[in-house]
């Protein structure tokens, strides 16, 4: 018989939306056979993200992406250079980036790396903006909306990829993590305006005019890191930093304030599991500021992004919490 353990559940905190009721629970009594594993560390400090990062068992080997938001300009909530420093630079990372399809200060190569630059990562370590020269295609397996995903040429120059992820709020999406990040995150510029047209233009100026239906556009995202996982394989690993919680992306140039406390660092080699506990972790805080992200969350259906995600076998909504000292 498989060895089963009882987690200690922490306690919950319901939160009404509307005339919804969202509500979550860390996994009990699960067997951990199959289970992905979740590692968290509550003092979110460079120390940490190395160690967490050592908890995974997966080494970062070859030529390293690190993918991170260098945060658009005026948004000062994007993951500190001073943070990530250590973490980057001991596995000898690249920072990879590809151009905005909405405008603003990142839309081209240009003043994407004028904006990495002020934010201070350029000092810790070289940027690419992957689709400066152009983009690829990587196939989509079992995609109701994307066949292919158009990824920042540059991408195919990296043996291993570091999901840096910075799990806030979305305007949009609901909430940014580990699926955000592969999916929107390392899609081109005209990449991304497949995704969020849902694969019915790649043109930035028709996008907005295009724009699917939500549940669409959430699965679309979830497509496209299918691919993304698909790539890579066992050459990839999730880390997100749940810290200064807008209900605003780090795309967002003048994002609302942080209305709930920090909550910590976690890390995954599944970024559905990652993902889900970041929004579990939410969810149960004792924090009362937490109602503006969870409302952000519910009122864009972003849980149903990682429903999908499941779908498509890219991970498992059920996990196994593991806290590291």
């Amino acid at each position: 018989m498989k060895k089963v353990i009882y987690l200690v559940m922490i306690a919950m905190a319901i939160s009404t939306i509307g005339t919804g009721c969202a509500q979550a629970q860390y996994r009990i009594s699960t067997e951990t056979a199959g289970l992905p594993k979740v590692y968290f560390i509550k003092e979110i400090t460079s120390e940490n993200l190395v160690k967490i990062y050592e908890a995974l068992g997966r080494k970062a080997k070859g030529n390293v992406a690190v993918k991170l938001s260098t945060g658009e300009p005026g948004n000062n909530n994007y993951l500190q250079p001073a943070l990530i420093k250590n973490l980057v630079q001991s596995v000898k990372g690249t920072i990879i980036e590809c151009n905005t399809a909405y405008g603003g200060g990142r839309a081209n190569t240009e003043t994407h790396l004028k904006a990495a630059a002020d934010h201070g990562f350029t000092a810790i370590a070289k940027v690419d903006i992957m689709d400066a020269d152009g983009e690829v295609s990587l196939p989509v397996k079992g995609g109701k909306h994307l066949k292919e995903d158009f990824v920042g040429k540059n991408y195919l120059n990296y043996d291993f990829t570091v999901v840096l992820s910075h799990f806030k709020g979305h305007p949009m999406g609901g909430f940014g993590g580990a699926i955000k990040n592969i999916s929107i995150g390392i899609a081109s510029s005209q990449g991304k305006a497949w995704i969020h047209s849902a694969g019915k233009t790649k043109s930035q100026s028709e996008v907005w005019s295009n724009f699917p239906p939500q549940d669409d556009f959430l699965e679309s995202m979830a497509e496209a890191a299918k691919a993304v996982v698909d790539h890579c394989g066992d050459c990839i690993l999730y880390i997100s930093v749940a810290n200064n919680l807008s209900v605003d992306c780090d795309c967002v140039a003048k994002p609302e304030d942080p209305k709930m406390g920090d909550i910590g660092i976690l890390a995954s080699l599944d970024p559905v599991a990652l993902d889900k506990a970041c929004t579990d972790m939410v969810r149960a805080s004792a924090d009362h500021g937490k109602i503006h992200l969870i409302e952000r969350i519910d009122s864009r259906h972003g849980m149903h992004t990682l429903d999908h995600a499941e779908e498509l076998g890219i991970g498992s909504q059920k996990y196994e919490l593991v806290k590291l000292k």
